[in-house]
């Protein structure tokens, strides 16, 4: 898709799940349903829950998580989501942290997705946005 000037990028949010393992940091990266490759849990805005909570939804129903979201993002990333049809729709991604309490066995996208736990390095060389990577490496808990 060529980009124009009158081409807004659609706003979303997501979950940044994190648990802290003695000194370290761990985030929970799940893969996406369609390429598989490693995300966070991410989706469009709902008009009926705020942003923080409509990032804490999306992280129960992609990785079977929850716990107390942030009110603010931490900060935000850019990707182009490939539509079906070739196009690419340029997104920018408000995430919310989430510290884990709760890790549930089952949840709603179950057998749609893998779910894992990593360090820094190893989530921000997992997940393919370089803005992406960047929040995760500064995350302070």
């Amino acid at each position: 898709m060529t980009k124009t000037k009158t081409d807004s990028p659609v706003r979303q949010i997501a979950a940044l799940p994190w648990r802290q393992r003695g000194k370290e940091v761990e985030f929970l990266l799940v893969t996406s349903r369609e390429t598989r490759r490693w995300v966070i849990a991410k989706g469009n805005r709902m008009a009926e829950l705020d942003d923080p909570q409509a990032a804490a939804q999306e992280a129960y129903e992609e990785a079977g998580v929850q716990g107390d979201i942030a009110a603010r993002p931490v900060g935000h990333y850019r990707y182009d989501k490939r539509m079906k049809d070739g196009r690419a729709v340029p997104c920018v991604v408000d995430v919310y942290p989430l510290e884990v309490l709760i890790q549930l066995g089952s949840w709603p996208e179950f057998e749609q997705r893998t779910r894992k736990w990593m360090s820094r390095d190893e989530a921000a060389s997992a997940v393919h946005e370089p803005d992406l990577a960047s929040l995760l490496r500064s995350f302070k808990s």
